[in-house]
């Protein structure tokens, strides 16, 4: 039925007569539009016959052109983005595989990015990609956006043009060519296009010298291979071929000789068919690979050489005079030399120690076991640098002997031990140009100044390992007026090429088999000809025994080393990695000399809490060959071998950073001789230190049911439920189990996706490259030193550490059943806060459980935080009002609050507080605010863009095509996530493993991250 009903809009249109109303009926707009302002100048707009389509081009461009400008390739700026580029779809990433080589790290990665801007670092899972991405490898994409970058190249301090820079260097050059020495120093780069390069430009001067510095040296090491294989390199090992590893003083798990062995050594570290190889570590600092050791042995350097004759006279069979190792573990390494011997060409053994002897010993006993680890023949180029040329080129400075001097990729006044004298030596020189992304201590003090490219501006080639065939590319335009090395030698050869052109055109001597544009985007290439050495002969028995004439110098043995967040400390301004704890001691924003537990008591050193929980530490002074280090703060570190100390490397910068930022001493000071052991003496210095420590609490107090563990014996000899037994809750007087009892009534989760992770106690070896990787993925924020020692981090993902109070964690477990009685409570738990001297360790990976009943959801008077169908817990940002409940109902302690705002903050003077900086943010996830709870969404906008993806393509999810940042970074396989609804996913088989639990299962939350029960090879 029609309605004769009138509906007014405006009072004014009772009168029939009103201005206004005839005004409204035939204008739409109350207000004269400005076109002349919005369209510019009117005459010629009215004899344009420009159409709204055109219109609309035109008005699109302007942010189609910003977009574009940052894309990598040439930019034709007449196009507009509605003729879009075909690789560029907005909201879609785009992948490019690279290469990282700065000296440092090596790694075969993909660089994901949108629109033009790259945002974070991914593991390339091409063949032949034999090193995984770590901490410092996904951090270092935010170290492109560092706001202290130089802009444009400086002479004198002054800025300048390239052109300026060409005209003075060319000038120099001239000069030199009279007689004076010209010199490059280069950090290892692997380059052969560059190597051919330098040789090329090398040439043309007489007395031209190529020095390779590595910042931590691996001199040694390469100075044994090259004796006996005839080249500058360094061997290679596949773990997973061994059963027994035996590592002196090698860190292989950390930064050992450029890292990147985790795969290998968990493929072998899971129980297959009840067999997984059995790892010894001989060590003085607690390191990631002695934390994850089957046996730890916590011996002095000293003592490590002795042990290593030991090893080599159980092997070869010689007889070899050595002292007399640590009657407390003297047993141990001979039971470790008898099941080396044992293994066979299934044993294998590596060593960290700076010295050739030792080197050359190492590479005799993996030769007489016919180790199938040791893979010489596979050699690494991560290293290649030569302290004896780095110590001769200062000599040649101070004489006064070298007139040119071209840096790149080095910061020699920071990092070598004679820094100053180093800088003053520069001044000798007449020209000195530093190829550097900041004014750094070095770059600071030459007479030019030359801003380089972040490696993802840079075009490149690298051979990691013989026998493979690297490309770095760009990944973006260049952001600053920035020339690499390569260039620049180019140009001051006189030739006209660019180096894109050069590499191009040369690196068919390197690979074969696929064009150009295939290399490219593969990123890697793999030498169809299995690589070869010759071994020749080398004086083993006189190493071993030269070894065995080891003395103990100074009162301590300081053993330098580099932290898993920092490396060598050339990312230092970098706020993702300062934030990152270290995996041992669970501290970041520092670095600190470690001393063992009975040392600490003997000098006066102590460790304490403070009432909000803070841990604060004494001062410490070190002295080196008379050089003295000051108000180094002390960590008393379970583990350290008594009569050593350890001092990371890599901190204390000033040039060129933040003032957040500069924190730590320079330990390089103490560097002497490229040399990570040298004789020190400590004292106590004045005051304390405020730490910022993200976990204070360092046992487990017996609690077997947080890390389930065994032995292998047990695990292949008894049934399941005695190793990972299933917790019992009490149901109508009788016992039954946890999981069988259920407060809420479940759905139906059949249908559709549900996603589960696992977590392998055994492959996860704490390395923390997930933590970066969830940083970048998730634009997680920085707060600062003070916040995190006030335990306001805002980590999504956490790596717990737990040592054992007793030997071992079962020991821990056994003490506290034994416990009786309210006294004999006391006093055990008391003692169960401390760890052991040589305590076993563990970590575990721990992050919002996703829980199908979750606490949080229950208490939240907003329902902000909600059950989704696919198994995730959502956040709604904009629905929580920050009372915090949900935090304080969550057993897991997962849930972070963001107690100021973080971004666009003076306070929080990091990378979300400048507009470079943000541009690493990812725009799928939004940036929170003052007063929101976040935490971990196991990455819902990657699961959800690969369900759009293959609905797209019109094809269902292939098998674990499902990951998360997390996943993706983990190395070792520790993470492994998928749709436990397919059933060909390899997380639905490792929920149904016998080595699957849940944490606090007990509580009834029925969780959907899920860990596998940790097994040792004792």
């Amino acid at each position: 039925m029609a309605s004769n009903k009138k509906y007014w809009q405006s009072v004014e249109e009772l009168n029939e007569n009103s201005s206004i109303v005839e005004t409204l009926r035939n204008n739409e707009f109350v207000e004269e539009i400005p076109t002349d302002e919005f369209l510019g100048n009117e005459e010629a707009m009215s004899s344009s016959s420009t159409s709204r389509r055109d219109f609309l081009k035109y008005v699109g461009f302007s942010t189609a052109a910003a977009s574009l400008a940052a894309c990598e390739g040439p930019v034709i700026k007449s196009i507009p983005y509605v003729v879009q580029p075909e690789e560029i779809i907005p909201g879609v990433a785009d992948y490019y595989a690279t290469t990282i080589a700065d000296g440092f790290d090596f790694a075969n990665i993909l660089i994901k990015t949108r629109e033009g801007r790259p945002i974070k670092v991914e593991n390339n899972r091409m063949p032949g990609s034999g090193i995984s991405a770590n901490a410092r490898v996904y951090g270092s994409v935010l170290s492109l956006y560092d706001s202290m970058r130089l802009k444009q190249p400086m002479i004198a301090s002054k800025p300048a043009s390239w052109e300026e820079v060409d005209t003075r260097v060319k000038a120099g050059l001239a000069e030199a060519a009279n007689g004076g020495q010209v010199v490059l120093l280069t950090n290892t780069m692997a380059s052969p296009s560059t190597d051919k390069l330098i040789a090329e430009f090398g040439a043309k001067y007489p007395n031209f010298k190529h020095v390779v510095y590595d910042a931590v040296s691996s001199s040694e090491a390469l100075d044994a291979y090259e004796a006996v294989y005839g080249e500058r390199a360094l061997a290679n090992y596949d773990f997973s071929q061994a059963d027994v590893i035996v590592a002196v003083g090698a860190d292989f798990l950390g930064d050992w000789q450029g890292g990147g062995y985790d795969a290998g050594y968990a493929n072998k570290r899971i129980p297959k068919q009840g067999k997984m190889s059995k790892h010894i570590q001989i060590e003085a600092n607690l390191t990631l690979s002695g934390s994850n050791a089957d046996k730890r042995i916590p011996l002095t350097v000293t003592q490590q050489k002795y042990a290593l004759v030991h090893l080599y006279n159980a092997v070869t069979g010689s007889s070899v005079s050595a002292p007399a190792i640590n009657e407390k573990y003297a047993a141990e390494v001979k039971k470790a030399a008898q099941q080396l011997k044992a293994a066979g060409s299934k044993g294998v053994v590596v060593t960290g120690i700076d010295d050739v002897n030792a080197q050359l010993v190492v590479l005799a006993i993996n030769a007489a076991l016919q180790s199938e680890a040791f893979k010489p023949a596979e050699a690494r180029y991560t290293r290649k640098g030569n302290a004896k040329d780095v110590a001769q080129l200062v000599n040649d400075m101070k004489a006064g002997n070298v007139s040119t001097l071209i840096m790149s990729g080095v910061n020699p006044v920071y990092t070598l031990p004679n820094g100053a004298d180093f800088a003053e030596a520069l001044k000798k020189v007449k020209l000195s140009v530093a190829f550097s992304m900041k004014e750094d201590e070095t770059a600071s003090k030459a007479t030019i100044a030359a801003a380089a490219p972040h490696y993802l501006e840079s075009w490149g080639d690298v051979v990691i390992t013989k026998g493979t065939y690297s490309i770095m590319q760009p990944t973006i335009r260049p952001l600053f007026k920035t020339r690499q090395l390569q260039d620049a030698l180019l140009a001051w050869s006189g030739n006209s090429q660019s180096y894109y052109d050069y590499l191009k055109a040369s690196s068919s001597a390197w690979f074969s088999g696929k064009s150009w544009n295939q290399l490219v985007h593969d990123g890697i290439s793999v030498s169809e000809t299995a690589p070869s050495v010759t071994a020749a002969g080398a004086d083993f028995g006189g190493a071993a025994s030269e070894l065995s004439k080891a003395k103990t110098a100074g009162d301590f043995e300081l053993v330098l080393y580099t932290k898993t967040g920092m490396g060598d400390g050339q990312q230092a301004n970098n706020p993702w990695l300062q934030e990152f704890p270290d995996p041992i001691t669970r501290v970041s924003w520092d670095n600190y000399v470690t001393v063992a537990k009975a040392d600490a008591a003997k000098l006066g050193l102590e460790n304490y809490n403070v009432a909000n929980g803070g841990l604060n530490g004494s001062y410490a002074t070190i002295e080196v060959n008379g050089v003295k280090l000051e108000n180094v703060p002390v960590i008393i570190q379970p583990g350290q071998a008594i009569g050593t100390i350890g001092v990371a490397l890599g901190y204390g910068r000033e040039a060129a950073m933040k003032k957040e930022m500069q924190v730590g001493v320079n330990a390089y000071k103490l560097y002497a001789n490229f040399n990570s052991l040298q004789g020190a003496k400590i004292s106590k210095g004045n005051g304390d230190h405020e730490f910022a420590c993200l976990q204070l609490q360092k046992t487990l107090m017996g609690r077997g049911d947080i890390i389930k563990e065994t032995t292998l014996e047990i695990f292949n000899t008894k049934n399941a439920s005695e190793w990972n037994e299933q917790p019992q809750v009490s149901l109508d007087h009788k016992e039954v189990a946890a999981t069988s009892v259920d407060l809420w009534e479940s759905f139906d989760r059949t249908v559709g996706h549900h996603f589960n992770l696992s977590i392998d106690l055994n492959a996860c070896t704490g390395c923390g490259a997930c933590v970066i990787a969830c940083h970048a993925e998730n634009n997680v924020p920085v707060v600062g030193k003070s916040e995190v020692r006030r335990s306001r981090d805002m980590h999504w993902l956490r790596i717990d550490r737990y040592y054992s109070s007793e030997d071992t964690f079962a020991g821990d477990v056994e003490l506290k059943e034994s416990t009786s009685g309210l006294m004999n409570s006391i006093e055990t738990f008391g003692a169960m806060e401390d760890p052991a001297e040589n305590p076993q360790v563990a970590f575990q990976p721990v992050f919002c459980q996703h829980c199908n009943h979750a606490p949080c959801e229950t208490v939240c008077p907003v329902a902000a935080t909600s059950h989704g169908r696919q198994g995730q817990n959502h956040m709604a940002y904009n629905r929580c009002v920050g009372t915090r409940y949900c935090a304080n109902n969550c057993p897991y302690k997962v849930r972070r609050f963001n107690w100021f705002l973080y971004n666009k903050n003076s306070e929080f003077d990091y990378h979300m507080n400048d507009d470079l900086g943000r541009m690493v943010l990812n725009p799928d996830v939004n940036v929170r605010s003052r007063g929101v709870m976040e935490k971990c969404s196991l990455c819902i906008q990657m699961t959800q863009a690969t369900i759009l993806n293959a609905k797209r393509e019109g094809r269902p999810v292939a098998k674990d095509e499902f990951y998360t940042a997390c996943s993706e970074a983990c190395g070792s396989g520790a993470l492994v996530f998928g749709d436990i609804n397919n059933s060909e996913d390899t997380v639905t088989k490792l929920k149904e493993d016998d080595r699957m639990y849940h944490l606090l299962e007990h509580v009834g939350t029925q969780p959907n991250v899920f860990f596998q029960v940790k097994v040792r090879n004792t």
